[in-house]
Parts: structure tokens; sequence; C-alpha cells
């Protein structure tokens, strides 16, 4: 499939572009299909970090469209990851629940960079959703002992069935997605705290990203180095 201008960017600005191939294919719930796959050499040459995504290339009616997806247990050992990817009209779903072992998709690693702060922090506070799951169960991994509040928001009782890796020490709570998002927003101001010492990670709708993102630096004054933000998806 001939790339468009935006993978000629993508390699201009040190994109690296591997091949996968499909290993297995797995239904979730009947809204997620999950898929276990070889990385093609990626993990050996990028290496792995918390919250790690890429891009894939999809055919679009002929044309060349890509889209992001966090890595599920990346294993460099073995050279294997896991994305889940939602059930809905588009390109990207179509391929994955037509997908059949031994099929492949051209990935490109440019753009995502991560880690969490050095000293860590004493508490994360983790704002996402079905679509930056596999993202916050990467942090709630990597920081394993730091105890942790985390919300959810969910459209479909379904989409409790990508389970968070909670421990102990770290709190979960699912927030259904009403008005536009807006509930989420005011559920998680009203209960946020302010912490120095703290880290807070904000991936759900843009808007909603954008509203707590406002809320957690000027409302609380928290500096851009305890806060990482990224809008996942966007609401219609």
């Amino acid at each position: 499939m001939k790339r468009n201008w935006e993978g000629l960017v993508l390699r201009a600005m040190g994109g690296r572009d591997f091949r996968l191939t499909v290993l297995n294919t797995e239904s979730v719930a009947g809204r997620y299909q999950r898929l276990l796959l070889d990385d093609g050499g990626l993990l050996a040459a990028c290496g792995v970090h918390p919250t790690m995504w890429i891009r894939l290339w999809f055919d679009a009616n002929g044309r060349a469209h890509q889209r992001a997806y966090t890595l599920v247990d990346p294993d460099p050992a073995t050279g294997r990851f896991t994305l889940e990817f939602a059930i809905h009209d588009g390109c990207a779903a179509r391929w994955a629940t037509t997908a059949e072992v031994g099929d492949t998709i051209d990935a490109t690693v440019q753009g995502s960079a991560f880690h969490l702060p050095d000293p860590a922090p004493e508490h994360l506070y983790l704002v996402g959703d079905a679509a930056s799951l596999p993202a916050v169960n990467s942090l709630l991994d990597a920081g394993a002992d730091i105890p942790a509040t985390v919300w959810l928001e969910f459209a479909h009782e379904d989409e409790k069935a990508l389970t968070p890796r909670a421990r102990a020490h770290h709190d979960v709570t699912w927030v259904p997605r009403r008005d536009d998002g807006q509930h989420l927003v005011d559920t998680v101001c009203a209960a946020l705290p302010s912490g120095e010492t703290a880290h807070y990670w904000v991936a759900c709708e843009a808007a909603s990203t954008r509203r707590i993102t406002r809320h957690v630096r000027r409302t609380l004054g928290i500096g851009k180095h305890q806060l990482t933000s990224l809008g996942y998806w966007r609401g219609a």
C-alpha cells in the first residue's frame, strides 16, 4: 500500500517502519477484538516504555490511513505484543475483525515517549477510559508500588471486560459517560487533590482531557512537570 503524505512526514521525522504479523485473534465481550502480534523486530529496535503506542496503516478505499494504538504486554524477549481494537464502523475495526493468523500490517514508531518521573511520585492520579486502559495498565505495572487513584469512563457495561490491573493500593472508579463527558469531568475535578509529590496523567476524550487538564493546571496549580495529558479520541 502506497503511503500518503503523513507517512512521508513521519519518515522524515525519524519514524521507523515495521511489519507486524497476526498470531492470534480473540473477541472481548463482542465490543473489542484482541490481536496477538509478532513485532517484526520493533521492540528490540525501539525498546519499551509505559504507555508506548504505535501507528498502524490501514487501507481506506485505496488510501493509506493511520491510527494509533497502545501496546498491551509488550515482550521484547519473544518479540510479541497485543493490541485491542474497539469495534465500530471504520477501516481499523474492519481489518481487526477480519484478520486471520498470518495476516500482516505495517506499523510506524514515531512520537511515543514517556517515563515515570525520577524520583518516583508518591501518588498517581490517572484518568482514562476503555481506549486508554492499556496505557493506564502499563502505568500501574511500571509503578506497581506507587499508590494510585484511577477514574475510567465507560459508555457500555461491556467495556468493563477490559480489566484494570489494580492492586490493593490502587483505587479504581468506573464513571458512566454522560452529558458528552461532562459527568467524568465533574467527578474527577471534585475529587482531585493537589499534591506536590504526585503525578497526574489524563488521557480520555479530547474535550474532557482539556477540561480536566485546565483544572489541574489552573485550579490545583500543578506544574507542567507533574502533568501528562493527551486526548485519545474525539467525540462527535
